[in-house]
């Protein structure tokens, strides 16, 4: 018998409920967790998004993102992504998605901080999520929950923009 004496006897499930997604370690960003993947405009708005635990690597994960952003905006035509979706999985998802072309964005040799072009879009989106208290750590068990909230940080944002810009 493995359980502990100290748990009770009828109690066969642990203390974080009956249903909780995986949570993976990332080792290259030293995250413990879900990972978000998120599709954006040129605006920071968000287009298409995915949760997944920690250790599915970023050019896996790009996959579901891509499928569910093909069927609602077929126009867009251009997809910039960092150096983390370089391969032959990411290039084969956007190939399989239609007619999508893939830009991985290089970093350049300059010592110090210098904003990658078009990188920072989806940086300022992160950032702006970030402020959301339930997004600021991954205090959700299941993937699902993750990504309500991460829909709803975003159309909190949206809809502070609309407002502000019909009061003006």
């Amino acid at each position: 018998d493995r359980r502990d004496r100290r748990q009770p006897e009828r109690e066969e499930r642990g203390k974080r409920g009956p249903r909780v997604d995986p949570s993976g370690y990332d080792a290259g960003k030293k995250i413990k967790g879900k990972k978000r993947h998120i599709l954006v405009d040129t605006l920071g708005l968000l287009l298409s998004a995915t949760v997944h635990p920690a250790d599915v690597q970023d050019r896996d994960g790009v996959l579901p993102v891509l499928r569910a952003a093909r069927r609602l905006f077929p126009f867009v035509e251009v997809i910039f992504a960092d150096g983390a979706y370089r391969g032959d999985t990411a290039a084969a998802a956007v190939a399989r998605t239609g007619r999508w072309r893939l830009e991985i964005v290089r970093r350049g040799d300059g010592a110090g901080f210098v904003p990658l072009p078009k990188r920072w879009i989806v940086e300022r989106t992160f950032a702006w999520l970030g402020r959301c208290r339930r997004l600021a750590k991954d205090f959700e068990n299941l993937a699902v929950n993750a990504l309500a909230f991460l829909c709803l940080g975003m159309i909190r944002l949206m809809l502070r923009r609309l407002a502000r810009s019909s009061a003006a």
